[in-house]
């Protein structure tokens, strides 16, 4: 397939309209980005160049200059399907910062053996199930949760850029 170009546009879920060009389907960190040339499900390659970093959601659509859309479409991925007293399993999920998706009776969580272990530990029922993340965005309209752990090169303690109010006794 060939190239259908540079989308540097994002039109979020709900306003956008009309058939999409092609599908881009993405697991939960592809969906965080801002520059990248990616393969569609017609085998077709786009640029992806936003002007800033962004976290797609399943259902929103890239717009390439000539005004094509793509949409975004969550891939399935390796999960782990929480049941139990979901109040409090999400309240200890929440504290470590950890994405989850909620349902009214289970959550899921991307694939983590130690988190596996401590829910389970906490009477939770935990089972890999393997389909697309779709999680709540994080607090105060920002679309993204992350733990405490902000990957290589992002090197702050807590009391640069940020502070927490609760306590951290893992």
């Amino acid at each position: 397939m060939g190239d259908i170009g540079t989308a540097g546009r994002v039109r979020r879920a709900g306003h956008w309209q009309g058939p999409a060009a092609d599908r881009l389907v993405l697991d939960y960190e592809g969906r965080f980005l801002r520059r990248k040339r990616l393969t569609l499900a017609s085998g077709a390659a786009v640029l992806v160049d936003l002007p800033e970093t962004v976290s797609l959601a399943a259902g929103d659509a890239l717009e390439t200059a000539e005004g094509a859309l793509i949409e975004i479409a969550a891939a399935p991925e390796p999960l782990l399907r929480v049941t139990g007293d979901l109040t409090r399993l999400a309240w200890h999920i929440g504290n470590r910062h950890t994405p989850c998706q909620i349902a009214a009776d289970h959550l899921l969580i991307r694939a983590d053996h130690v988190l596996a272990d401590m829910l389970a530990h906490l009477g939770a029922t935990v089972a890999p199930v393997t389909a697309p993340f779709t999680p709540e965005g994080g607090a105060y309209g920002h679309g993204r949760t992350h733990g405490h752990d902000h990957g290589p090169g992002h090197d702050h303690d807590h009391a640069q850029g940020h502070d927490h109010d609760h306590d951290h006794a893992h």
